[in-house]
């Protein structure tokens, strides 16, 4: 059986360290793309407030098997106390974007 595909979700507070995050993902092959979304807006509950704030979200494409290493780098890298980092299982897709998904070389 072929390894699982996932999304991940993970919100940063700017452009820059969304920037980087994602450069690091893919440059250490823990992910085969990663999509930038700027321009989110995100309201949630920190430490007993409501706090609406700006930030971009990342979509990293990226495998089962990858991702407690990825976890790993992104709780290393991301700036935030406590990151969002949601993964989701692909449960249909283009077979071939799948298949690169898995072997992005």
């Amino acid at each position: 059986m072929p390894d699982p595909v996932l999304i991940c979700y993970c919100t940063c507070p700017d452009a820059a360290s969304a920037k980087a995050l994602a450069e690091a993902l893919v440059g250490e092959d823990l992910a085969a793309c990663v999509n930038r979304l700027p321009g989110v807006q995100s309201t949630y509950r920190w430490k007993g407030e409501v706090v609406t704030d700006g930030e971009e979200l990342l979509m990293i494409k990226t495998t089962a098997a990858r991702f407690a290493v990825l976890k790993e780098r992104v709780l290393a890298l991301h700036p935030y106390e406590l990151p969002e980092l949601i993964a989701v299982p692909v449960a249909q897709g283009l077979e071939a974007y799948l298949d690169w998904v898995r072997n992005p070389d």
